[in-house]
């Protein structure tokens, strides 16, 4: 690529040819990116590393070096979850970020979601409408497209409100009201960083359509899971302190965003099965059982069992399970402590066991539904990465959220029938 090797003879960050690696990338799938271009863009990373960035070139270098990082991770032996999802180059918020951040996060969570599912829309629109040709096999049919805008529109809607944009999607047809959403991000809510992030941060490992989709959705959740983990770690410090108000509010925001993400499974319903089973072939090493931010949640609710700890899914993010073996603090026992702690009154009890239980409805809640999805596209595969696939996500739906406060089983608790890989999902199924 004639781009890139001129890159490489004066290689500042700002510059670099994104549009022309990215296209190639795109057109035939990160899976099979031939090694003439991987090379080159490992000698990239190469000829960056002993360079220093100006001050005016930090954020570039700095998108620039967590591209690179995502784009050659089959080529380094690392391929994995956070790398298929492009997670760095996203900059989602951590829960190191500080009580401080929190107020900031929100508002990078709803901007993001909002963004990323724009983004879907616009890509399911331009493939319905001719003006694509990316990823071009098993496009779906109109009724499909026509599904995916009502529930993804769906799921922007609370975060779209929350940014003084809540009455600005107008058109009367699913189809229009996706189109505003693109049009309202593409014109209001992008920033030319936010814009460049979006572009870096979808590199499908194939050319079928519903995995652009399914990168998006993944992303989506992960931008909530980030969000929840400040939060949850945030309502601990408020709890020490004693501050019922302010750690119940919290776990307010934790639940709200992580009911309004549900529909995201209806979303992922959609997803044409056959479509899903040709580009996982080579997703082979990436699994949501490597999700950090979710692990991160889970730890921080409460410690895990020791089985748990010791099992593929915290071996596989050791950065948490070293977190937890570290002495990390959790809800559960911040909680605990609060309901015998004299300074909270009998008020201050109630609300916070309110809020805990309220907020472990909600997270079991979404397991359960993960389970039922992961039947209908895996039925009784494995999983990615050698992972056990729905066995597992069947035994962590039963895994309590918290000890301190006693949870009452959902009516779609643990043991409920869910539907085969066959069986068509029903209305009140996709809502779930």
């Amino acid at each position: 690529m004639k781009e890139l090797t001129d890159w490489l003879a004066d290689p500042v960050p700002s510059r670099f040819p994104y549009p022309a690696v990215t296209h190639e990338f795109h057109r035939v799938g990160k899976h099979f990116v031939c090694d003439e271009i991987l090379k080159s863009l490992a000698l990239a990373r190469e000829r960056l590393a002993p360079l220093a960035p100006t001050p005016a070139d930090a954020a570039h270098r700095l998108l620039l070096d967590r591209f690179l990082d995502t784009a050659l991770d089959k080529w380094d032996g690392r391929y994995d979850y956070p790398t298929y999802t492009s997670l760095s180059v996203l900059g989602l918020p951590t829960a190191d970020d500080g009580p401080a951040a929190a107020p900031a996060a929100r508002v990078t969570r709803d901007r993001l979601t909002v963004q990323l599912l724009a983004d879907l829309l616009r890509f399911e629109l331009a493939a319905a409408e001719g003006r694509t040709a990316w990823l071009p096999e098993m496009r779906p049919d109109a009724r499909l497209v026509e599904k995916r805008c009502r529930l993804a529109v769906r799921v922007a809607r609370p975060a779209l409100a929350r940014l003084g944009y809540g009455e600005r999607l107008t058109a009367a047809d699913p189809a229009g009201q996706a189109a505003q959403l693109w049009e309202l991000v593409d014109g209001e809510l992008l920033d030319p960083h936010e814009r460049r992030v979006l572009k870096l941060s979808v590199l499908p490992v194939y050319i079928s359509h519903d995995e652009h989709m399914f990168i998006r959705v993944l992303q989506t959740f992960e931008t909530t899971f980030a969000l929840l983990a400040l939060s949850i770690r945030t309502a601990i410090g408020d709890l020490n302190d004693a501050r019922t108000g302010d750690a119940t509010g919290h776990l307010a925001v934790a639940e709200t965003v992580l009911a309004e993400s549900a529909p995201l499974f209806s979303l992922l319903a959609t997803m044409q099965v056959e479509s899903f089973r040709v580009f996982r072939e080579f997703t082979d090493g990436a699994s949501a059982i490597q999700s950090r931010n979710y692990k991160l949640v889970e730890s921080l609710c409460r410690v895990p069992d020791q089985d748990r700890l010791d099992s593929p899914a915290y071996r596989s993010t050791p950065e948490v399970r070293g977190r937890i073996l570290a002495g990390q603090p959790t809800l559960d026992e911040a909680c605990g402590a609060a309901l015998t702690d004299i300074r909270f009154s009998a008020a201050d009890r109630e609300l916070l066991t309110a809020s805990m239980l309220g907020f472990a409805g909600a997270l079991r809640r979404w397991r359960q539904t993960h389970y039922r999805i992961a039947v209908r596209m895996l039925g009784t595969r494995s999983g990615t990465g050698a992972t056990e696939g729905t066995p597992y996500l069947s035994s962590v739906r039963k895994i309590p959220v918290f000890r301190s406060v006693t949870e009452t089983p959902d009516a779609d608790a643990p043991g409920t029938d869910a539907p085969t890989a066959a069986a068509p999902r029903t209305e009140s199924e996709e809502a779930a």
